[in-house]
């Protein structure tokens, strides 16, 4: 009988202190060490998604750093969609079962996120999104929503911009002598607003800027450097010399299209094709300074991290995200410019 009871008291102890942990995440409640504690889920597209793993370092040098400046226990739980919108669908849900405080959502399909804002908003739990802006009539569902980006349109004219400033320093890029640039276009997956507004953008700036263009291929190659590189070896057996300039819409590609163009015996020599990106990733600022990529653009992980963090913790308090976030415009958008970075600038960008 001393057995069975000893055993009966301590699953009670057990059960009493796994209460204390479920009360750490509530807000204004104190967690186990005494702090206040504030539960965020952040939901991302993909976890091995170059651009979105450096927003997520610094979503959580932020959390430290706020949480440390406030006496706040912040806690993060970051999820992997793995490119499936039903499997992030799910993780959201248990998020709302398990009563975060607020939600930061990178969705998988920004015209999905109707389901996720009428879930949330029933349960009263804010939401954040980023990188992926949904559509006008979905973040207008909602006091509560708030979106954190880019503006894409931005860095496809810095793209064209740059593409314009190598073609007139550099007569001998025109290499048949017609007077227009033969591009190739690697794009993002398709619907992503940023693939979209960085291909039409590109080409604009060249217009803009007087110059030519004739469009010799384009193709989805999804954000991934294996895709950039396959599709690029595929058109240069098909057009070869004929390239004189290769957009992309972020690094990822772009470096895929270096690996396809190196394997072809370029940057030997004088044998040289501009390749545009951006994102300005670690591996693109290596690659600018061994004057293999052109340029990219400077796709500010780090202060987006900061805004995504800023505003859901501000809404995880109920408090106005634009007393603590500067520059939210039209009351729930914050956009953070893109720089143009070339092998001049690169190493300010580390």
């Amino acid at each position: 009988m001393k057995k069975i009871l000893a055993i009966m008291a301590a699953a009670l102890i057990t059960a009493s202190a796994l209460v204390g942990c479920g009360n750490k995440g509530d807000a204004g409640k104190t967690g186990a060490d005494g702090k206040k504690a504030l539960k965020v889920g952040v939901a991302l597209y993909k976890f091995d998604d170059t651009f979105i793993s450096t927003v997520r370092k610094a979503i959580e040098e932020e959390a430290k750093a706020v949480g440390s400046k406030d006496g706040v226990e912040i806690s993060l739980n970051f999820t992997d969609g793995q490119g499936q919108q039903a499997a992030q669908n799910d993780q959201i849900d248990t998020f709302i079962t398990q009563k975060y405080d607020v939600l930061a959502v990178n969705m998988v399909d920004r015209t999905a996120a109707s389901v996720i804002i009428d879930k949330a908003k029933q349960a009263g739990i804010p939401v954040v999104f980023f990188n992926r802006e949904p559509v006008k009539e979905d973040m207008a569902k909602w006091d509560k929503l708030f979106y954190v980006g880019a503006k894409a349109e931005e860095s496809g004219t810095m793209q064209g911009q740059m593409a314009a400033d190598y073609w007139k320093k550099h007569p001998e890029a025109d290499k048949n002598k017609d007077g227009k640039i033969q591009y190739v276009m690697l794009e993002g997956e398709p619907g992503h607003q940023d693939a979209i507004l960085r291909t039409q953008f590109s080409i604009k700036a060249l217009d803009e800027a007087g110059i030519k263009t004739e469009k010799l291929a384009g193709d989805t190659a999804n954000w991934q450097r294996a895709q950039g590189q396959e599709k690029m070896g595929a058109w240069l057996s098909s057009f070869g010399d004929k390239i004189e300039v290769v957009f992309a819409n972020n690094d990822d590609m772009a470096l895929g299209a270096i690996e396809a163009l190196k394997a072809a015996g370029y940057y030997t020599g004088d044998k040289f094709i501009p390749v545009v990106g951006v994102d300005a990733t670690a591996p693109a600022l290596d690659s600018l300074k061994e004057n293999k990529l052109y340029g990219t653009v400077l796709n500010d992980a780090k202060n987006q991290g900061k805004a995504i963090l800023n505003t859901a913790y501000s809404l995880a308090k109920k408090e106005d995200p634009s007393k603590f976030v500067e520059g939210i415009t039209d009351g729930k958008y914050k956009w953070v410019p893109y720089q143009p970075v070339t092998k001049e600038n690169a190493e300010k960008m580390k």
